[in-house]
């Protein structure tokens, strides 16, 4: 069974994958609280499909772009129980996701952007062209760099329409649609390791001024 989660945006999101189909599936919308909900979610799925953490085969996560603090709580868990478990874990962009859910929906036929919120009035972004292919990106831009009148999938759009304002579902990336990704390999698999596009805020100090 394939254990699959997202919290690189504000929704936290959980699903379990038999290998034919998603047995299970949980997602609550919450920035704040994504240390709090996962492990209760993925109990949760666990608990519905009638399995135990003995029975995981992998785990998938999503590893963003998104806000630190967030993508560290779904990664950190991953590779956690990964260890314990000793089963391989599969990292995925979520902005390929919610490409494909978006594809898979019929919600787009042609080429689309992905934009989540980066917070800093920016987005993260990437381009995809009808079958969901990533053919740019991912990047950090602020919206008005990046504007289009053609389909945006993800809150981006919603929170700057005056830049995106053709919004197509989801809003948010569904645990169903990775695992579903991760098994088929519809998208890149990549090492579970956050994909962090801007530097850290923390800089080193310089050097000292002298005192006369």
């Amino acid at each position: 069974m394939l254990l699959a989660f997202d919290t690189a945006t504000p929704a936290v999101a959980v699903a379990l994958h038999d290998g034919e189909r998603v047995v299970a599936e949980s997602t609550v919308v919450d920035a704040m609280r994504h240390g709090e909900l996962l492990a209760p979610g993925i109990t949760a799925v666990l608990a519905e499909a009638g399995a135990v953490r003995q029975d995981l085969t992998a785990v998938a996560v999503g590893v963003g772009p998104g806000p630190f603090t967030g993508l560290r709580v779904g990664l950190v868990t991953a590779r956690t129980l990964a260890s314990v478990l000793e089963i391989p874990v599969y990292g995925v962009c979520t902005l390929d996701v919610l490409a494909a859910e978006a594809v898979d929906t019929s919600a787009v036929t042609g080429p689309f952007i992905v934009a989540t919120d980066a917070r800093r009035k920016e987005v993260y972004w990437a381009s995809y062209d009808e079958a969901g292919i990533r053919l740019d990106g991912p990047h950090v831009s602020r919206p008005a760099d990046v504007a289009t009148d053609g389909p945006v999938v993800g809150r981006g759009a919603l929170l700057y329409p005056d830049a995106f304002p053709t919004f197509v579902a989801p809003e948010h990336p569904r645990a169903g649609v990775l695992a579903e990704v991760v098994v088929a390999e519809r998208a890149e698999l990549l090492d579970p390791e956050p994909l962090y596009l801007r530097r850290p805020d923390v800089a080193e100090p310089g050097k000292p001024k002298r005192v006369s």
